[in-house]
């Protein structure tokens, strides 16, 4: 059985910001190989202080994500753990929705996940070790009304990690999934912003702005960033890891209403935040 206490190599995805950066820099701290891959590297310069290497890499860009995996492999030989954490949410009404941006969630939040974990498993197998973080969301097990594309990304996530858990399990490579609550992160900011642009004008305008202000108030609720990154690195470490891990604001509570409730109550229950 693999030792995850001993130095490793991670290759972390969304590392410019918020959950990913904390994610690295704690990993870093100990003792990790880090490469922390966003699009942007100019928001990562404060990682490369602190000894991190960067890559440059858009889930959505096939030619940048070979070419990560490949510079990795050139300098390691080895990549030991992949934490898919890049991704975002869009929200507004289905009907108000392009399906080109609909579209575009399941190439960041699904598609590039899944594409670089066919990459690494190569690697992985050879080796008859690894472990595969994907980070999902407590939206992977529940809905709300103007989220309906960002909560279908991360149900597939959910569903590509249990029966990728089960395809991997021969190789002695581990599936784990994050399910984060409410983070003060560009996530909420995002999100409530593509709400108003998409719907704040249009037939559900009442609802999804009364739905805006909630994002708001639960920004203003969330756990920090660094709170998703201890979790992160404890399914890291941990010899035996658990399928799951939920934390942050409002994830365990949730999710175990959404268990016991049934869907018209905790569909009530929900709408009755947005009034």
């Amino acid at each position: 059985m693999q030792d995850y206490n001993m130095k490793k190599v991670v290759l972390i995805t969304g590392a410019s910001s918020g959950i990913g950066k904390m994610t690295a820099l704690l990993l870093y701290k100990q003792g990790f190989t880090v490469y922390g891959a966003a699009r942007r590297l100019n928001k990562m310069y404060d990682l490369k202080e602190a000894g991190i290497n960067l890559l440059q890499m858009d889930v959505t860009d096939d030619d940048s994500m070979v070419k990560g995996i490949n510079e990795i492999m050139e300098n390691e030989k080895r990549i030991d753990v992949l934490i898919n954490n890049a991704g975002y949410g869009s929200f507004g009404a289905l009907e108000d929705v392009p399906l080109e941006e609909a579209r575009m969630q399941f190439e960041v939040n699904v598609f590039g996940p899944a594409r670089l974990i066919q990459l690494v498993l190569p690697h992985m197998r050879a080796h008859k070790s690894g472990r595969i973080i994907n980070v999902s969301s407590m939206a992977g097990r529940f809905g709300q009304p103007h989220g309906a594309w960002y909560h279908a990304t991360k149900f597939a996530l959910e569903g590509l990690s249990d029966s990728l858990r089960m395809e991997l399990i021969q190789f002695g490579i581990d599936v784990v999934v994050i399910q984060p609550g409410a983070i003060k992160t560009e996530w909420n900011i995002i999100a409530g912003d593509n709400l108003v642009k998409m719907s704040g004008n249009t037939a559900y305008k009442n609802s999804a702005n009364r739905h805006a202000g909630m994002l708001e108030r639960v920004y203003q609720l969330g756990s920090e960033p660094g709170v998703i990154a201890k979790i992160i690195a404890r399914a890291v470490r941990a010899n035996n890891p658990r399928t799951r891990y939920a934390a942050g604001t409002g994830a365990k509570p949730i999710l175990f209403l959404r268990k016991i409730l049934p869907d018209r109550i905790f569909d009530s229950l929900f709408l009755s935040q947005l009034n």
